[in-house]
C-alpha cells in the first residue's frame, strides 16, 4: 500500500489514479464525506448509486461505478457498499463487505492504479488497522494508494 497525503478527487483530477474507491452506504444517500463530494463533482456516479436497490443489504460488498472523464483526465468512481446505514453509534463499516469489495476490485480492475481514502475508518467508525489489513491483502500485487486527506 502507497500512503500520499492530498485530495483524493484532485489527485484524480490530475491524472494520478485509473480507478477511486469512495465507501457507501446501502441507502443512495451519498450525504457525507468523501462521497457528498464526489455526489456534486460527479453525477455519474451518484446516478450509478441511485441505480442500485434502496435499503437493500444485498448491496454489502458490492459496487456501483461511473466512468468519468474530465478536463484531461479519465477514471471510474467505484462506490463500494461497506456499510448498510449510518444511523447510530458503534462501528457502521463491514469488514466482510470491504474484503469482498476489494476481492471484486483486484478481479475488475487489474493493473489499474487504485486510489482510496480511509475507507470505513471515519464516519463509519471501523478501525483503519484492521481494513488496511484486509485492503493489503486483497489487493495484493496491484498499484494501490491510500491518500490521506489533507485540503
Amino acid at each position: 500500500m502507497n500512503v500520499v497525503e492530498g485530495d483524493l478527487i484532485k489527485m484524480a483530477l490530475e491524472g494520478h489514479f485509473d480507478v477511486i474507491v469512495n465507501g457507501c452506504n446501502c441507502q443512495c444517500q451519498m450525504g457525507k464525506g468523501i462521497a457528498l463530494t464526489i455526489k456534486k463533482l460527479f453525477p455519474e456516479a451518484f446516478a450509478a448509486d441511485l441505480g442500485t436497490e434502496k435499503g437493500s443489504r444485498l448491496k454489502l460488498g458490492t459496487y456501483s461505478s461511473a466512468y468519468i472523464s474530465q478536463l484531461e483526465a479519465s477514471f471510474t468512481v467505484v462506490n463500494a457498499y461497506t456499510q448498510f446505514h449510518w444511523r447510530g453509534k458503534g462501528v457502521m463499516a463491514d469488514y466482510e463487505a470491504i474484503r469482498s469489495v476489494f476481492t471484486k476490485v483486484k478481479k475488475d480492475f487489474p493493473g489499474k492504479r487504485i486510489g482510496y481514502p480511509l475507507i470505513g475508518a471515519g464516519l463509519a467508525g471501523g478501525d483503519w488497522e484492521v481494513i488496511s489489513s484486509i485492503i493489503e491483502n486483497e489487493l495484493e500485487g496491484e498499484n494501490h494508494t491510500l491518500v490521506k486527506f489533507v485540503p
